[in-house]
């Protein structure tokens, strides 16, 4: 497969997940705003998009609606959904060979329907469509997709991303101390509250939920699971021949190494200190899509998310 195309399904698949997760993060939290009126909207805006990684000015004060302005629809800000989709739709024009007619329309009409603003008592409905179409859109390749080189980039792209998302999302659990969302708010932002009851049958506590979407193996929107997709992908792309000592790509070291930290350490250490133990999350998925690019698309710059921990 040309690197080329290769490195446009890459981010295909972390371009639809990121609009998802952003989507999602930002349900949750700018829900939290309205319905605690102990929060200083303020701190907490520009707590959220520290978290997303992007900046307002120091002299501006933040509300719910320049948050929902700067991280939904503005189309030149690389950390919104609006840009997300709109790059996902031109990577897909730029790899028009192999990505599937199905897909290639949907994420057209997306972009075409994605609107310049958003009323505020039809914030709920657009994080709702944002989410449905992306579920589409990944529903597509996952159903009609050979499981080739073009599906192992998609997936590999997805899966980092994923991870990313997921611990950006629980970094919102500690962005406004005491008044943070809920557990049961962040499980039901991923889909997770259903798999969780089902699994713990009880109401959500921290340590539960916590090692839910962190650790669970068999849940997909954990942490642990999207780093051992992005691993096993990793190998499928790995040509076929003996490797008797270690790990010789570098992706898959880093991936191995924060997968093993997580896996290995107690839960009650992890959530003693979340947000450093989300940063080295981040952290891990930017180095590893970097080395990604180093070995597989080594010929064009990376599209580049501002504020990604590097």
């Amino acid at each position: 497969m040309l690197s080329r195309i290769a490195e446009s399904l890459f981010w295909i698949g972390r371009y639809i997940e990121r609009a998802d997760g952003t989507a999602r993060i930002l349900d949750v939290h700018l829900q939290l705003l309205l319905e605690d009126p102990w929060i200083e909207e303020d701190d907490a805006c520009r707590a959220l998009l520290s978290v997303m990684g992007s900046e307002a000015p120091a002299d501006v004060t933040l509300t719910r609606g320049d948050v929902l302005s700067i991280l939904a629809v503005d189309r030149t800000e690389p950390a919104s959904i609006a840009y997300s989709l709109g790059a996902a739709r031109e990577n897909a024009r730029r790899a028009r060979e192999i990505v599937s007619t199905e897909l290639w329309e949907c994420l057209n009409t997306t972009q075409t329907r994605m609107p310049r603003r958003i009323s505020g008592d039809k914030v709920a409905d657009f994080f709702s469509w944002v989410r449905e179409r992306s579920a589409l859109a990944v529903g597509i390749v996952e159903s009609a997709t050979s499981r080739d080189e073009a599906w192992q980039f998609f997936t590999l792209g997805r899966s980092l991303e994923r991870a990313d998302m997921t611990a950006r999302l629980l970094a919102t659990r500690s962005l406004t101390e005491a008044s943070g969302p809920s557990w049961t708010t962040i499980l039901r932002s991923c889909g997770a509250y259903e798999p969780y009851l089902r699994t713990y049958r009880g109401v959500p506590s921290a340590s539960n939920a916590a090692e839910f979407l962190l650790l669970d193996r068999l849940f997909p929107r954990s942490i642990l699971f999207s780093v051992s997709r992005a691993e096993d992908c990793m190998r499928e792309l790995e040509p076929h021949r003996m490797n008797r000592v270690g790990v010789n790509d570098d992706a898959q070291r880093l991936l191995g190494k924060i997968r093993s930290e997580l896996e290995y350490r107690p839960i009650a250490e992890i959530l003693d200190d979340l947000p450093h133990h989300m940063d080295r999350v981040q952290a891990a998925t930017s180095a590893a899509s970097e080395a990604v690019r180093h070995r597989y698309f080594p010929t064009n710059a990376a599209p580049e998310w501002v504020g990604e921990i590097s």
